[in-house]
């Protein structure tokens, strides 16, 4: 089905940007996780709106209610149920997009697929459908941590953070190498470069006072997975990822390990040499990314997204009208004039619904997976 995502862990999302509430449904959890409301509550404050003053200022708390599948504490193999209400709806900022559509945004490609469209802050198509991927994520981030540290005796970490934000981008000899999370949220652009994080802050704020907006990059690693996750052929490790990822809103590109560079080197310089190392075949570089013929090896794994500039702009442009009719239409409501910073916490869920739906594959293959 469109709305839902995974094989054997699956989580269907639901809910418009302006209706009573948003959510998600998660199925295939093993029973028995320990899971509390505040681990997903955690990861919703970090995507929340309004948090500074370079995002939408949208107040939304984004508190969540586990409404089925957790008792006592711990998940019971039921599905588990997710909401989060919607308390700072404004439709009336959308009347004049009722019959005109944005530039660059869904409203055309929804009506043309569907005939009808929630024009409210673009309904589904709106970022804030996002939420429940990030709740969804923090009890895939759970898993992995306790299964990886009860299997393979080190929990599985996922860390992400903005590399780019329009032109500025951080100096590659200045590139931290895995960042702590405080690091990551020191700044409310995630960037861990302070310099960088500082120009790339007011880089936003002065397109927001254009009324314009930018896009950015967010690399991705993360350490910890065991070699062998992943399908060959068409399920392959870095094809989810890519899917998973390119389902987010604004996205644009992906990129794993070596990326679009790695077009420019030979196979001499490309491959990444086997070597042991405590007990262990490792590589001695990762251009690779951490996965090989599409399963993971082991090694740390590296992928980048790219955002594009938020589609609604505070700028007359030239549009359309659902009779067909040229028009001008000027973006209202509050949205972010840079949507990566709020982002850094959605990629991460992505990736750990990827990593634990294929965890489970694994598991089922070859062995049960216990808390």
């Amino acid at each position: 089905m469109p709305n839902s995502f995974g094989k054997l862990f699956t989580v269907t999302t639901w809910g418009e940007s302006h209706g009573p509430a948003v959510g998600a449904v998660v199925d295939g959890c093993p029973p028995r996780l320990p899971l509390d409301v505040a681990e997903i509550q955690l990861e919703l404050d970090r995507r929340r709106p309004g948090q500074s003053d370079i995002v939408t200022p949208r107040k939304e708390a984004d508190r969540v209610e586990i409404l089925a599948g957790v008792f006592e504490g711990r998940t019971t193999g039921a599905p588990v149920s997710l909401l989060v209400h919607n308390t700072d709806a404004r439709p009336g900022a959308y009347d004049e997009m009722r019959e005109k559509f944005r530039p660059s945004h869904a409203d055309y490609t929804y009506q043309e697929k569907y005939g009808v469209r929630d024009h409210r802050g673009g309904g589904r198509s709106s970022a804030r459908e996002t939420i429940g991927r990030v709740a969804a994520g923090a009890i895939a981030k759970k898993i992995l941590a306790l299964g990886g540290a009860a299997r393979h005796g080190a929990p599985v970490e996922i860390r992400a953070w903005l590399t780019q934000v329009h032109d500025i981008v951080v100096p590659a000899d200045a590139m931290t190498m895995f960042p702590t999370l405080a690091e990551v949220e020191a700044t409310a652009v995630r960037c861990p470069h302070p310099a960088t994080a500082a120009a790339m802050i007011e880089r936003i704020k002065a397109v927001r006072a254009e009324g314009d907006s930018v896009g950015g990059v967010i690399e991705c690693r993360v350490r910890g997975v065991p070699p062998g996750l992943g399908e060959p052929v068409f399920d392959r490790l870095e094809a989810d990822l890519a899917k998973a990822m390119l389902s987010l809103p604004a996205t644009k590109g992906f990129e794993i390990g070596s990326g679009f560079a790695g077009t420019r080197l030979r196979g001499s310089e490309h491959n990444d040499p086997f070597e042991p190392r405590a007990g262990r075949v490792r590589t001695t570089t990762n251009r690779s990314g951490g996965v090989q013929g599409g399963i993971s090896n082991g090694e740390e794994m590296v992928f980048r997204v790219g955002f594009k500039p938020t589609a609604t702009i505070l700028q007359p442009q030239k549009t359309v009208d659902i009779h067909g009719a040229a028009t001008e239409l000027t973006g209202r409501g509050r949205h972010d004039p840079c949507v990566v910073p709020r982002a850094v916490p959605i990629v991460e869920a992505m990736a750990a619904l990827v990593l634990v739906d294929h965890w489970l594959r694994q598991s089922a293959q070859g062995g049960t997976f216990r808390f």
